[in-house]
C-alpha cells in the first residue's frame, strides 16, 4: 500500500508518503507557504523513497476543518495529482488526523490507562478557528483505530460540550490555547491530559487514510468535498468586527 498524504488545514504544512506502513514526512508551520512548499516536498519524499508517482495507489489528503484556504489547496493539488494518475482519493478528518496525531510520534503520547477499558482513548479534538471559535470533535481511539463519537462543529469554547460524563478525556490540538485558554480552564478536571500545541500531520492522514483504503473507503478525484464547516466561510472585516463585538457584550 503506497499513499502520498497532503495535510494544510492549519498554519503547519506537511506531506507524507506511506509505504506498507512505512511513513516518511516533511512539517514545517509555514503560514501562507503551503501553496510553494507541497510539491516540491513531495517530488523529494518519492524520489528518497526511490518510487515513482505511477506507483502510488492513491493520494490521501486532510479535507478540513480548517483555514477555508488551505482546505481548498489541499483539495485542489490532491485532485489534480489523482486525475493526472487517474488514482482515487482518501480523504481524511483533519480533526481525527489530529487526535491519531500520538499513534505515530506526531504528538504527546497518551499516557498509559489502566482498568477494563485500557485500550480504548477519549479524545477530544480542537483547533483555533479564530474569530472567539474553535473546531472540535470528539473520538475514541481503539488501539490503532479512531472512531467518531460527535459531530464536528464550530462553535465559542463556551459552547463545546463532551459527550459522556467520564473524566478521563485527552485534549488535543490548539483551540486548547485559543480564546486565553477558555476550553482548557472550563474543563480541566475532566482531562487527564491536553497538549494544546499540537497540530496534524500528514504522517496522521496516511495512517488513517490507509485502514480507510483497506476498507474500501477511497473516492473518485470529483467526489471528494471539502469540511468548511462555517457557512460564511470568507466574512467581510466589518462583519468580524460585529461578530466580535456581540461576543464581547
Amino acid at each position: 500500500m503506497k499513499l502520498l498524504a497532503l495535510e494544510l488545514a492549519t498554519e503547519a504544512c506537511s506531506v507524507a508518503l506511506w509505504i506498507d506502513g512505512d511513513v516518511r514526512e516533511r512539517f514545517e508551520i509555514a503560514p501562507r507557504r503551503h501553496a510553494e512548499l507541497v510539491l516540491p516536498w513531495a517530488g523529494q519524499l518519492l524520489a528518497e523513497a526511490g518510487l515513482k508517482k505511477s506507483q502510488l495507489d492513491a493520494i490521501a489528503l486532510g479535507r478540513g476543518p480548517g483555514a477555508f484556504t488551505g482546505v481548498r489547496l489541499a483539495i485542489a493539488i490532491g485532485q489534480g495529482v489523482a486525475l493526472a494518475l487517474d488514482r482515487p482519493i482518501v480523504p481524511v478528518s483533519t480533526l481525527a488526523a489530529l487526535a491519531a496525531g500520538p499513534l505515530v510520534g506526531c504528538a504527546v503520547e497518551y499516557p498509559r490507562m489502566s482498568g477494563p477499558d485500557a485500550p480504548v482513548r477519549r479524545v477530544l479534538a480542537s483547533i483555533d478557528a479564530r474569530m472567539s471559535e474553535i473546531y472540535t470533535g470528539a473520538f475514541e481511539l481503539h488501539g490503532d483505530d479512531v472512531f467518531a463519537v460527535s459531530a464536528e462543529a464550530v462553535l465559542a469554547p463556551e459552547q463545546a460540550e463532551l459527550p459522556d460524563d467520564r473524566n478521563d478525556w485527552h485534549g488535543i490540538g490548539t483551540g486548547f490555547a485559543a480564546c486565553d485558554g477558555a476550553l482548557s480552564s472550563r474543563w480541566q478536571s475532566r482531562f487527564a491530559s491536553i497538549d494544546p500545541a499540537a497540530l496534524p500531520h500528514a504522517a496522521a492522514v496516511a495512517h488513517l487514510a490507509a485502514t480507510a483504503f483497506a476498507r474500501g473507503e477511497a473516492l473518485a478525484p470529483e467526489q471528494v468535498e471539502p469540511a468548511y464547516l462555517r457557512n460564511n466561510v470568507a466574512l467581510t472585516i466589518a462583519e468580524q468586527k460585529a461578530l466580535r463585538a456581540s461576543r464581547d457584550q
